[in-house]
């Protein structure tokens, strides 16, 4: 991989100024894959600089959204070429298997062919003509770019997460400074070398890598960014609020989540677990929206557990790059020792263990976990509360759905929810119910581009995907005019 001890800045490769860098590690084997450039506060202002003069001297806000769209298609195709390395540089990065990498890159070019559509469409919606009440007047409403946008993104989707602010950022006509995870910041400099290549102009998106001290906290109170957006925990996401509020920036936010799962007991037991296993164990229980928390009807609940025991155990762990294996490992070491605690906790909390919560056989090196189910655990329990962001799901039995709906809201997260019954009228009245910004009906974690996503209380603040997302970065103006030949005869008679 070139330019690893690089930053990507006004459309250069470029050395960070105090020189310095750090590791990223493969979580399979534990070995350092690289070393990555370590940006530090002059970086971040270099970059910024760049994005400021990108956007209020070059051409890019004042390009057409259909000049636009040729740039963010330009991109997808690349990623396209592109899918099956980097895919697998996302495993090594990351620890997810194959398939779930080659799925992620390709809805990462989906994403930026999407924002190239709605891009296009811009160009006749960028103003609407807006009803007065006195005809002496005409106005319009009108959109435009909200400037410079400071993006940070998380390591559990790596490029797909770069792809959700930077595609419609782009599309709207703002200019980006992107700083990925130092987790995993390896597709996030590739997508700079597709933004070369597809010939962006200088200073469009500029992207550094770094620590969340020294590079991400100086890039959310930097007083140049007009706007910041985030994916993570919620502290981080408290720091970039309090940050903003300086300058008061426009911001949005995806958090975390503690996403419950309601089966009700006319629920086909096969797909039920099926859909279960997908929403907790999916890129390794590593999900913001993973549907963690399950409540099963008191009828179902013994039947369903001893099927979700069984097919969990059946579930393959192991390298990534392997053929079957269905379960990478965790990121690094410190989620791995987080996750492990938690599992420790809640068996000291009285929880029941009942499958997985340990090391698999045979797996001596790497940030391996079994696929892990509890129950018999407390409301109150942090197992059921807190998040745990990994192959860790609880399961409660419940009497009938008040109960059910009201467990499921009772959490300060409220970023996705899932409901299954036969009983479509029950399932969307339920639905209906939960508090949560995202609700799957007889599936679990589906996320498609053109819906919104975003959540309720402590999951954030905004939405993200389809046209929501385009509208995170475009301010609206008025522009009103005065259109009668009289004189407003107001001071000057």
């Amino acid at each position: 991989m070139t330019s690893i001890h690089s930053l990507f800045i006004n459309g250069q490769w470029v050395a960070p100024v105090k020189g310095g860098s750090f590791a990223t590690v493969d979580p399979a084997s534990e070995t350092e894959i690289a070393r990555v450039a370590a940006a530090t506060e002059e970086d971040v202002n270099l970059a910024v600089a760049a994005a400021r003069r990108a956007f209020d001297d070059g051409e890019w806000p004042q390009l057409s959204g259909k000049a636009r769209a040729v740039y963010l298609r330009r991109i997808a195709a690349l990623i396209r070429d592109k899918q099956q390395r980097l895919a697998e540089l996302e495993v090594r990065d990351n620890g997810k298997p194959l398939p779930e990498a080659l799925w992620d890159i390709g809805d990462t070019a989906y994403c930026f062919d999407f924002y190239a559509g709605l891009a296009e469409k811009l160009d006749d919606q960028q103003e609407q003509a807006v009803a007065l009440s006195d005809d002496r007047f005409s106005s319009v409403a009108r959109k435009e770019p909200v400037g410079v946008c400071g993006a940070i993104i998380p390591w559990n989707f790596p490029m797909l997460m770069a792809a959700w602010k930077v595609a419609p950022a782009l599309a709207a006509g703002c200019t980006v400074v992107l700083k990925p995870s130092e987790v995993t910041p390896l597709t996030a400099l590739q997508l700079a070398e597709i933004a070369q290549e597809a010939e962006l102009p200088p200073g469009v998106l500029n992207i550094i890598t770094g620590l969340g001290a020294e590079a991400g906290s100086p890039l959310t109170a930097h007083p140049d960014v007009d706007k910041l957006a985030f994916t993570g925990s919620v502290p981080t996401g408290r720091k970039i609020m309090q940050a903003a509020a300086a300058d008061i920036k426009n911001v949005s936010l995806e958090l975390g989540g503690k996403s419950a799962f309601i089966v009700f007991d006319d629920s086909d037991i096969e797909k039920a677990v099926e859909w279960i296993l997908f929403g907790i164990f999916w890129n390794k229980g590593e999900v913001c929206s993973a549907t963690s928390r399950v409540l099963v009807q008191r009828n179902l609940y013994d039947a369903l557990l001893a099927r979700l025991a069984e097919e969990a155990e059946r579930i393959t762990p192991g390298n990534g790059m392997e053929a079957g294996v269905l379960l990478g490992p965790l990121v690094n070491a410190a989620q791995y020792e987080k996750v492990k605690q938690a599992i420790a906790r809640g068996a000291e909390q009285g929880a029941t263990l009942l499958s997985g919560g340990k090391r698999p056989p045979g797996l001596e090196k790497g940030y391996f976990l079994q696929p892990t189910i509890f129950t018999e655990m407390s409301e109150e329990s942090d197992l059921w509360r807190e998040e745990i962001f990994g192959p860790v799901v609880c399961v409660r039995p419940f009497e009938d759905e008040a109960e059910a709906v009201a467990s499921a809201n009772r959490s300060r997260f409220g970023l996705a929810a899932a409901v299954m019954s036969a009983d479509l009228a029950r399932a969307e009245r339920v639905a209906r119910k939960l508090r949560a910004g995202i609700v799957w009906v007889n599936c679990s974690q589906p996320t498609f581009t053109e819906a919104p996503w975003g959540g309720y209380k402590q999951s954030g603040i905004g939405r993200e995907l389809g046209e929501w997302g385009l509208n995170n970065y475009l301010e609206t103006k008025q522009i009103t005019r005065y259109d009668s030949d009289e004189p407003w005869g107001w001071y000057l008679n």
